[in-house]
């Protein structure tokens, strides 16, 4: 009697995000120069503190007027080489795509979010050792917000970005915001059904 083959395990979503995934311009959702414009940055960590070098950050977000209709644009190809151009530099797309670097750190240019409500980027990560996407909100703000409210303290604290904080100290529009994907101060995932 042969031996029944025992059922291997699900396959992880990474780490090979570098090939064909990241875009040109994808991390400026703001025009260039725009007055304006915003940064979002920090680190992705995984559960042992060490910064996640090879995660991918989708975000999408509504526009200053609050509209969610975005602009096409960010997939562009060139018409001769079939390859990309990424953003044309001029339209709000509501969308960003952003490879973390050796460090674990991401940074996203864009325009404030004009939510009904606090201001909140949604964020979606991609990272090894994840079978399943994550998605969490980068909230601009703290106030009332019947997310945050449901939440402890502690946990709230994981959603809200600090503005001015750590590395671009003093710029006016610069957030930070980590990613804990587990552990002590992991971030809140939010789970849609």
């Amino acid at each position: 009697m042969a031996e029944r083959p025992l059922p291997t395990p699900s396959h992880t979503i990474g780490p090979f995000y570098g090939h064909a995934l990241p875009f040109p311009d994808g991390a400026r959702i703001a025009p260039q120069g725009h007055p304006d414009a915003i940064s979002l940055h920090g680190h992705v960590y995984d559960g042992a503190g060490n910064p996640v070098p090879d995660a991918l950050l989708d975000f999408w977000q509504a526009a200053p007027d609050g509209s969610l209709t975005g602009a096409p644009g960010s997939m562009r190809r060139d018409p001769s080489t079939g390859g990309f151009l990424g953003r044309n530099g001029v339209d709000f797309t509501g969308y960003g795509r952003v490879p973390t670097d050796a460090d674990g750190h991401y940074a996203l240019h864009t325009l404030p979010p004009g939510n009904a409500g606090l201001p909140y980027i949604s964020v979606c990560v991609f990272a090894r050792g994840l079978t399943h996407h994550l998605f969490t909100r980068a909230y601009l703000a703290d106030g009332p917000d019947p997310l945050l409210d449901s939440l402890p303290d502690e946990r709230r604290a994981t959603l809200v970005a600090t503005e001015g904080a750590n590395g671009m100290k003093g710029a006016k529009g610069a957030y930070r915001f980590d990613i804990r994907l587990q552990g002590e101060g992991e971030t809140v995932f939010l789970e849609f059904q």
